[in-house]
């Protein structure tokens, strides 16, 4: 046999998902060269390691044996990966953190100087809805969240990052009857929402409910991707936080729409359970955020400035 620890790593994978499709997401590979990296592991047995079903996959018993076994070969050569590196002095482990969807315009940015530092750690970001998030730091699930509004439920502590900013955004608008920046003309607009649950949603309706306004719900969408989409085929306008349409800004293809009381503004915020004993992952990277935040700021969101 002649297997090699990427074939042993893509099985384990395999094992987990029970999906080739999620297994090639998750390892960042495209399905095809999951299922070649399969076969050349199954070739190496007499005995089958899956079997399909009705178009799913699965393990035998001899191939759950086997990802046993996989696991603890990659459980070691992960250890000693880890030794090698601290022999050497360098700091070494994993860095969890949950983010909010919207965040993954701003948590890469506050991330990579310091993988760079730290070659031998393994970075785990999960970009998921606001509950997920905060369901994740009450579990101890994760290190460190990325949120822009702080959950009431959990105690928790906070290392804010840069403004959020939230304006109403769409496309230009035609009638000059709707060109006021009196907060009643968003009762004149269609109004694209974000799910329930959502921190974009909530400033926006609180800002709505504060002005006593009746307004018109177009559409509700899960994400601000999809948000962003809408707008740009013209189908309303909502209240959207800066960090996400610089882009479409810059190229006119959207516009903020001038309205009295916004931008609304909040703050992305790194947080953590107050009671949470930090690796030294963790703590190292807590210690870089503090010292280099707001020169992260400055050179990765300059153009945050122009609106």
């Amino acid at each position: 046999m002649n297997y090699t620890l990427h074939q042993l790593h893509v099985f384990f994978k395999i094992s987990q998902t029970q999906s080739i499709t999620r297994a090639a997401e998750e390892l960042h590979l495209t399905q095809p060269a999951v299922s070649i990296q399969l076969k050349n592991f199954q070739d190496q047995f007499e005995i089958p390691l899956t079997e399909v079903i009705s178009r799913r996959i699965y393990l035998t018993d001899f191939g759950w044996e086997i990802a046993r076994a996989a696991e603890k070969i990659l459980t070691e050569t992960h250890a000693i990966n880890n030794r090698i590196l601290a022999h050497k002095g360098l700091l070494y482990g994993r860095l969890t953190v949950s983010v909010v969807s919207t965040g993954k315009y701003v948590m890469p940015y506050f991330l990579s100087g310091f993988m760079r530092q730290h070659e031998g750690l393994e970075l785990v970001m999960d970009v998921t809805n606001r509950q997920k998030v905060i369901a994740s730091l009450a579990k101890n699930e994760v290190d460190f969240a990325l949120v822009s509004i702080l959950p009431q439920q959990l105690n928790v502590q906070q290392l804010d990052l840069m403004p959020n900013k939230l304006y109403l955004v769409g496309r230009r608008l035609d009638d000059s009857s709707l060109l006021s920046d009196d907060p009643g003309q968003l009762e004149k607009l269609p109004l694209i929402y974000r799910e329930n649950g959502s921190g974009t949603r909530s400033i926006m309706e609180t800002f709505i409910t504060d002005h006593q306004l009746v307004v018109r719900k177009r559409l509700e969408l899960t994400s601000n991707e999809a948000v962003k989409q809408a707008l740009l085929a013209g189908l309303g306008y909502s209240v959207m936080p800066l960090i996400g349409i610089k882009n479409e800004l810059l190229t006119n293809e959207l516009q903020i729409i001038p309205i009295k009381g916004l931008p609304l503004q909040t703050s992305w915020m790194l947080i953590w359970h107050k009671d949470k004993q930090f690796s030294p992952v963790a703590q190292a990277y807590l210690s870089y955020l503090r010292a280099n935040k707001e020169m992260i700021v400055q050179a990765s969101f300059d153009w945050y400035q122009q609106f």
